[in-house]
């Protein structure tokens, strides 16, 4: 049986397939403003790779911010349920998971077949999400990829205290204009997110072993915050952009 998940976020749309109850591949590109041209050119970028004609593909599960788009979608499921089972498959002895994407962030708790437990979102402000970083990267003319390693080398992390990107922002600018260096600032702006969501996890009860999903995941400098704030150490797997697209093409089983 094949099977496909297509994740389609605020940044990028992802996409995984599934074949014989193994996972055959991933694809990642930009949404950009055509959800539509998006995920149908990764698609036809990871069947291509992969060799796998389109009609062969049995069930497809859609997800992300706009799991509605994909008219060719058997079912379209919430990233939350598509998260946790990506996670349990790959990964089925975690039982909790943060997930930092573009617009939003995600606490979910799990119970030992991967099913949600609890979980507690922010999709109502862009604090603390990949959106917020693309923001401060811009303010401070650095590359996104980098953030990670500069702010481990910070010796002092920059106060940001406010809770708004706006805000937030022009705090990172005053920062900058008292000379401040990009390490203190940027060790500063993962501090902030750190404090955000491990309030939210802190909440519904997030314990060990814990993974972080989401393009976020990928910033060191963020994990690590998360990490000191929580005071456990979290799991980063390296399909972790991809895991609800994952989740998605595992869910399709299913149905």
């Amino acid at each position: 049986m094949i099977t496909l998940g297509i994740d389609i976020g605020s940044i990028t749309t992802k996409a995984a397939i599934m074949k014989d109850g193994s996972l055959a591949g991933t694809a990642v590109g930009f949404t950009g403003y055509n959800v539509d041209k998006a995920w149908r050119q990764v698609t036809e970028e990871l069947l291509a790779d992969r060799g796998i004609p389109f009609p062969t593909i049995e069930k497809i599960v859609s997800t992300g911010y706009g799991r509605n788009s994909v008219d060719a979608a058997h079912k379209a499921i919430t990233e939350i349920t598509c998260h946790a089972a990506g996670v349990h498959f790959l990964s089925p002895h975690i039982c909790s998971i943060i997930d930092i994407g573009g617009q939003d962030s995600k606490s979910i708790v799990m119970n030992d077949t991967g099913k949600v437990k609890d979980f507690a979102m922010n999709d109502k402000c862009a604090a603390g999400t990949g959106r917020f970083l693309e923001v401060m990267a811009r303010a401070l003319q650095v590359d996104l990829d980098r953030f990670g390693e500069i702010s481990l080398k910070a010796d002092k992390p920059g106060r940001i205290s406010s809770t708004c990107t706006v805000f937030a922002e022009s705090e990172v600018i005053s920062l900058i204009s008292k000379g401040e260096s990009r390490e203190n600032i940027i060790a500063g702006i993962h501090e902030s997110i750190a404090n955000r969501i491990s309030s939210m996890a802190v909440r519904i009860g997030v314990r060990r072993p814990l993974m972080m999903t989401g393009g976020v995941a990928k910033n060191s400098g963020v994990v690590r915050a998360l990490e000191k704030k929580l005071g456990m150490q979290i799991e980063v797997s390296e399909m972790a952009q991809v895991m609800g697209a994952i989740g998605a093409a595992v869910l399709a089983q299913d149905i």
